[in-house]
């Protein structure tokens, strides 16, 4: 796939949070910035910015938050991996998260210069 992307840094750093799977969702859950909610056999996983998790969750900290500027069709075979091959090629872990109009990926902090400078080697745009 040859189309550029462009990618917009959200602002503020985002952690991932594991609760047991039969836990409610949490108050803190809701509220500003990018939220994701996702419920398993095995956990519920929830993603949103680090300022909202408890100190005492278990919780991946460390994450920088993109959009992918879209909407792209379902259909559009390819539009994250132009982005994260580069990434993974260069050893660069990503986490993403679809939803109905658009994707997001998150990179960790340590990553953020590195994996930023790839995305733009790669022809896409940082706005």
């Amino acid at each position: 796939m040859s189309r550029q992307i462009s990618l917009q840094r959200q602002e503020g750093a985002y952690s991932v949070a594991r609760l047991d799977p039969g836990e409610p969702v949490p108050d803190w859950a809701e509220g500003a910035g990018f939220a994701s909610i996702t419920r398993t056999d095995d956990e519920l996983s929830i993603i949103c910015l680090d300022e909202r998790i408890p100190s005492g969750a278990k919780a991946a900290r460390g994450w920088v938050c993109y959009k992918f500027m879209g909407p792209f069709a379902f259909e559009a075979a390819g539009v994250i991996l132009t982005v994260i091959r580069p990434l993974s090629e260069n050893g660069i872990g990503v986490l993403v998260v679809s939803s109905f109009d658009g994707d997001i990926i998150f990179i960790r902090s340590s990553d953020t210069e590195a994996a930023e400078d790839l995305v733009q080697q790669a022809g896409h745009r940082l706005v």
